[in-house]
């Protein structure tokens, strides 16, 4: 029911769901409650087995060394999302394969990457020896960020670790800790109008099967009951209020329009959906310079007790 995701993109229904449950033996699947560790567990089991897999059917698109924010083909190349990236500190969050990350230290930025899941990260280790592109990588839960206060001028995600934690209010709280004051952060993550239909490219999937409103998350599990894939809904007025509290402005949100050359499916994302629903927002912030100081005190104090 609800999409297959990771760094950059989201995986078949119809092969990614059903191999997932395979995979982890998974027996069915569930709208109800997962915390913070039981997410964090089932997701970093799920990518460590998938990992592969994913990199199989979907390092063609996603490219070596390259910036795609979204299965509408926006490139950072075009829209510069991150404003100028040369010399600038950049963290990745939920980094799968590091690809972006490459394409940053090609063009001349300093990225660190990191992911929670081992699986991930080890396809990012291969294709920096094959390309030549080193960058630094870090497992890390993006709720617990193992990096200094005020680190980075720029952090950004594509389609990585926001809906997979349980307390994305802290991710954000985290993501401004890092960021000296003034910094971006540029995430994008599958439009929250999605999370009503089902993850079907044709007219089924314009049909509403669940509320807008219901943030109950959704979970698969095994025979034993434990989740082996969590997924939590935000709507766009809790993604905001999230942002805001961590001290961030919005400064645009983009919703892509669906090219008009792209005659590819990817999953729930297909020419025909794309031209009724929006799929990806991209949202793009910056801290405050006047609230940063006192919201990542506020964050360095709960992070050590």
């Amino acid at each position: 029911m609800r999409p297959i995701i990771t760094s950059t993109v989201a995986a078949t229904w119809a092969l990614g769901g059903w191999i997932q449950l395979s995979k982890l033996n998974a027996v069915g699947v569930a709208r109800r409650d997962a915390d913070a560790a039981e997410s964090a567990r089932a997701n970093r089991r799920w990518w460590d087995a998938d990992a592969d897999d994913y990199q199989a059917a979907h390092g063609a698109f996603l490219g070596d060394a390259d910036f795609v924010w979204c299965p509408e083909r926006v490139r950072e190349s075009d829209v510069h999302l991150l404003g100028e990236v040369a010399g600038r500190r950049i963290l990745e969050v939920g980094c799968g394969a590091a690809m972006c990350s490459r394409w940053l230290a090609a063009a001349g930025a300093r990225p660190v990457a990191f992911d929670v899941s081992s699986g991930m990260l080890g396809h990012a280790q291969a294709l920096a020896g094959s390309t030549g592109i080193d960058v630094p990588l870090v497992q890390a839960d993006a709720q617990f960020l193992p990096f200094a206060s005020a680190s980075f001028d720029i952090a950004f995600t594509a389609f990585g670790a926001v809906p997979f934690v349980a307390d994305s209010a802290r991710l954000m709280r985290e993501v401004a800790r890092v960021l000296r004051p003034g910094g971006r952060w540029v995430f994008a993550v599958t439009h929250p109008m999605r999370w009503m239909f089902l993850d079907d490219p044709g007219p089924d999937g314009l049909t509403a099967n669940t509320s807008y409103f219901d943030r109950t998350p959704y979970v698969e599990f095994d025979t034993s009951g434990e989740p082996t894939y969590v997924e939590h809904h935000r709507t766009l007025g809790d993604r905001i209020r999230e942002l805001v509290a961590a001290g961030f402005r919005l400064v645009d949100l983009i919703e892509p329009d669906w090219p008009a050359d792209l005659i590819d499916e990817w999953g729930q994302w297909s020419p025909f959906r794309g031209a009724i629903l929006p799929g990806t927002a991209i949202y793009v912030c910056e801290l405050d310079q006047r609230r940063s100081r006192v919201v990542a005190a506020e964050s360095e104090r709960a992070r050590i007790g």
